[in-house]
C-alpha cells in the first residue's frame, strides 16, 4: 500500500507560558484618593453653599429691622405716638405706648418677629452692651376681646430696650444680628438717635 505511513511518534506539546492571575477586584489606591478629594471637594462646595445662604438670610433680616425701625419712626412722628422695639437674643416685638393706660402694649398688626434658628441679636445702647432676655407678656383681662385679640394687646411687663418717639429721635443703640457659629457672617445697625439706621456687613 504507497504512502506515507502515518508516524506514531509523538511530537513535543508546546511549552505552557506563566499562568496569568485575573486583575484583583476593586480599587487601587490612587483611584480611592481620587474618590476622597472628589468627595472632600463636594462637601466643601456644599458647606460654602450653606454659609452663604445664611449670610444672605441674615442680610435680608438686618434689611427688614433696618426699614421697620424707619417706617415706625414715620408713623411715631405722623400719629404722634411713641414705639419701642422689645429685643431678645432671638428676635423681636413692635410695642406702642398706651397713654390712657400708661404700660407698653404689643402693637396691633405687628407680631413677634423670630430669627432664624442659627442667628441671634446683640444690643448696646449708648456703647454700652445690654443682656438681651425673653420679654414676658401678659393678657389682658378683658371678656369681650377673643383670643386672638387679646394677644395683640397682650400688656407687655418690660419696657421696650429701644425707643422710637414721636418727636424724630431714637435710641442711641448699635445692633448686630450674626450666626451662632464661631466666626459666622454678621450685620450691624446703629443710630445716634437721630439717623435712621442702614444694615451694613460687620466687621468681626
Amino acid at each position: 500500500m504507497s504512502g506515507v505511513a502515518e508516524s506514531n511518534t509523538p511530537t513535543a506539546a508546546p511549552a505552557a507560558g506563566p499562568t496569568r492571575r485575573p486583575s484583583a477586584a476593586g480599587f487601587t489606591l490612587i483611584e480611592l484618593l481620587v474618590v476622597i478629594v472628589i468627595i472632600g471637594s463636594l462637601v466643601s462646595l456644599a458647606m460654602l453653599s450653606v454659609g452663604g445662604n445664611q449670610g444672605r438670610l441674615l442680610q435680608d433680616e438686618a434689611e427688614r429691622l433696618a426699614a421697620l425701625i424707619g417706617v415706625l419712626s414715620e408713623e411715631a412722628t405722623l400719629d404722634n405716638r411713641e414705639y419701642g422695639l422689645l429685643l431678645d437674643d432671638r428676635g423681636y416685638r413692635v410695642l406702642r405706648y398706651d397713654e390712657r393706660l400708661a404700660v407698653w402694649q404689643a402693637a396691633p398688626g405687628q407680631r413677634e418677629h423670630r430669627l432664624p434658628e442659627f442667628a441671634r441679636l446683640e444690643l448696646k445702647l449708648e456703647g454700652q452692651p445690654l443682656k438681651l432676655a425673653a420679654p414676658v407678656l401678659a393678657k389682658q383681662d378683658n371678656p369681650g376681646l377673643s383670643e386672638g385679640d387679646e394677644a395683640e394687646t397682650a400688656r407687655v411687663t418690660a419696657a421696650p430696650q429701644l425707643l422710637i418717639l414721636s418727636s424724630g429721635e431714637l435710641s442711641p443703640f448699635s445692633l448686630r444680628i450674626e450666626e451662632r457659629a464661631a466666626n459666622g457672617a454678621a450685620f450691624s445697625l446703629a443710630s445716634d438717635g437721630f439717623a435712621l439706621p442702614l444694615a451694613e456687613r460687620a466687621t468681626q
